[in-house]
């Protein structure tokens, strides 16, 4: 059955320019290619096809697609990560940095991130295009399967936006995820939180209501040792 609009799926992809992968959901490509991160979760990813989840061009592709069917696609600048724009590399004094600027070095400025492509003087050149902006890229690509549950799909999203794979309940309308503690001191969580919420929501009309739910256990107090038994002391005869 091709794929539509809408539905969800589990995605497997990599990206590549001119032969040289950028990125992957396979890790043994990951690790071929030189891009392998310890901390990146490997595997097919879950998405709603048509829903932005990934760039225009892949976007798009997925609808049609038939599941098990690998397929290539050429993906322009403007169905990728748009096209560079010049009025996006700006010149700043070496007085505007902590540390002396090198070409290479990444650095923010201005609320933006950007890399430092030139150095010129005393000043440096800082484009702020994302770094794959204005290059045509290659996208292989398998739809595994159609994802039709819905604590599936949910737990799909909530490892999309934050990375995380959070355990969750889903009753009579009421979501419940149950959060790991300390995970409000994870920025990435605190910066797409919101946007799990209203994607949690778009899975199912008959979700009604999320709940974040942490829970914190008293620490176990530390075993106590049994002191050792003396051992008896016997008196040397009197000579």
């Amino acid at each position: 059955m091709a794929i539509e609009n809408g539905v969800f799926i589990r995605l497997s992809y990599t990206g590549s320019i001119e032969g040289i992968a950028f990125d992957t959901t396979r890790e043994e490509t990951a690790k071929e290619s030189g891009i392998f991160n310890e901390k990146a979760r490997y595997g097919p990813m879950v998405i709603r096809v048509g829903s932005g989840h990934v760039i225009p061009g892949l976007d798009e592709a997925l609808t049609g697609a038939e599941p098990g069917v690998e397929q290539t696609i050429t993906v322009a600048p403007e169905k990728g990560f748009g096209p560079h724009d010049r009025e996006q590399v700006k010149a700043y004094p070496f007085k505007a940095f902590e540390k002396k600027p090198t070409i290479g070095t990444r650095i923010s400025q201005d609320k933006k991130e950007g890399v430092v492509v030139d150095i010129i003087g005393q000043r440096a050149l800082v484009d702020f295009n994302h770094p794959l902006a204005g290059k045509t890229l290659e996208y292989t690509f398998t739809v595994e399967e159609i994802v039709a549950d819905d604590v599936e799909k949910m737990q799909g999203m909530i490892r999309l936006f934050s990375g995380r794979d959070i355990d969750l309940e889903f009753t009579d309308g009421k979501v419940t995820m149950h959060l790991p503690p300390g995970i409000n001191y994870d920025q990435r969580w605190f910066m797409w939180r919101g946007t799990i919420v209203q994607e949690l929501f778009k899975v199912s009309d008959s979700v009604s209501e999320i709940v974040f739910m942490e829970t914190f256990r008293r620490p176990e107090p530390p075993a106590v040792e049994e002191p050792e038994a003396a051992e008896p002391q016997t008196e040397e005869p009197e000579v």
